[in-house]
C-alpha cells in the first residue's frame, strides 16, 4: 500500500511539516514458534538505504496508534517496523486484557527482550533498509521494552522512551548497552514515581551510558497519545505540548545517531 502523507494534519506531531510517499504493509515473522505480525512502513524512493527504526507499542498492543507512529517516521525518511509483541497481531479489547498481556512480558524480561530482537532482526533483513544504523522507539509498555532491548546488548545505536517504565530486574544489564539512550518522561507521571527516575538515572552513570533524561512539566502518563484524554488526574493523560516537544527531541536525537 502507498501513501502520501503531511505529518501536519496528523496532531500528533503539531505543526512538524514533511510530505513523503511511503509503502506500508503488514509483516508477518517468528519468535520461536511465535507468529507475530508486525507493521512496516518506509518511504517509497530512497536514493541511499535508510536507517530503521523499530516502534514498540503501548499495552495496548500494535494498534492503529503505533501504526501511524511507524508512518511518521517513514515519511521522515526512515524505515519503521511496528513490532508486535503479543503474536498473530493482538490488540488488547480493554485495559484489563492489556494489563494482563503486559503483565506476562514484564514478569519475564528474558521473553521480553526475545520479542523486541525478533522485531530487530526483521528490521535488519529488510533490503531498503541501512542494517548497520539502527534504533528503537517505545511508548510506555513499549518503552520499557526497548530500555530492556538495549541492556540485552542488541545492535542499536540508540533508544528512545517516552513515557515508559524505567524499572528492571536486572540493573547490572545496563553495562551491556552499545548505544545511546533518550528517555522522554512526564513530571507529573504517578506510574513512575520519583525513586524509579532516581535508580534509572543511578543505573545509567554506573553503566557509563551516554544517556539523556527530559522531563516535561505538568505531562502525567501516555502524554503523546490523544486517546488517553485530557484529565492529569487520572494518572494518564494527553499533553499536546509534551507530545510535540518530545517528538522534536526524537527527531534531533535521531540526526545526532545517524549523522554520515
Amino acid at each position: 500500500m502507498k501513501k502520501l502523507l503531511m505529518l501536519c494534519a496528523f496532531t500528533l506531531l503539531g505543526c512538524s511539516v514533511a510530505w513523503a510517499e511511503i509503502v506500508t504493509r503488514a509483516i508477518e515473522y517468528k519468535q520461536g514458534d511465535a507468529r507475530l505480525v508486525g507493521y512496516l512502513a518506509y518511504p517509497k524512493d530512497s536514493k541511499t538505504p535508510p536507517p530503521g527504526v523499530l516502534v514498540v507499542p503501548e499495552w495496548q498492543g500494535l494498534n492503529d496508534y503505533a501504526k501511524r507512529r511507524a508512518e511518521q517516521l517513514a515519511a521522515l525518511g526512515y524505515v519503521a517496523l511496528a513490532a508486535d509483541i503479543y503474536g498473530d497481531g493482538k490488540v488488547a479489547a480493554d485495559t484489563k486484557e492489556a494489563a494482563a498481556l503486559a503483565k506476562i512480558y514484564k514478569d519475564d524480561r528474558t521473553l521480553m527482550r526475545a520479542r523486541a530482537q525478533a522485531g530487530l532482526e526483521t528490521l535488519k533483513s529488510q533490503p531498503m533498509v541501512d542494517a548497520k544504523r539502527l534504533a528503537a522507539i517505545g511508548y510506555c509498555f513499549g518503552g520499557t521494552t526497548v530500555l530492556e532491548l538495549a541492556r540485552s546488548g542488541a545492535d542499536v545505536v540508540g533508544v528512545v522512551s517516552f513515557h515508559g517504565g524505567l524499572d528492571t530486574p536486572n540493573p547490572v544489564d545496563a553495562k551491556n548497552i552499545r548505544g545511546k539512550v533518550l528517555v522522554l518522561q512526564g513530571g507529573d507521571d504517578p506510574f513512575v514515581p520519583p525513586e524509579q527516575v532516581t535508580a534509572f538515572q543511578d543505573e545509567m552513570r554506573k553503566a557509563g551510558v551516554d544517556w539523556q533524561f527530559v522531563t516535561y512539566g505538568g505531562a502525567v502518563h501516555s502524554f503523546t497519545n490523544p486517546a488517553s484524554g485530557n484529565d492529569n488526574s487520572k494518572g494518564a493523560a494527553y499533553n499536546a505540548a509534551a507530545d510535540r516537544r518530545s517528538w522534536l527531541a526524537m527527531q534531533q536525537f535521531f540526526n545526532e545517531l545517524f549523522k554520515n
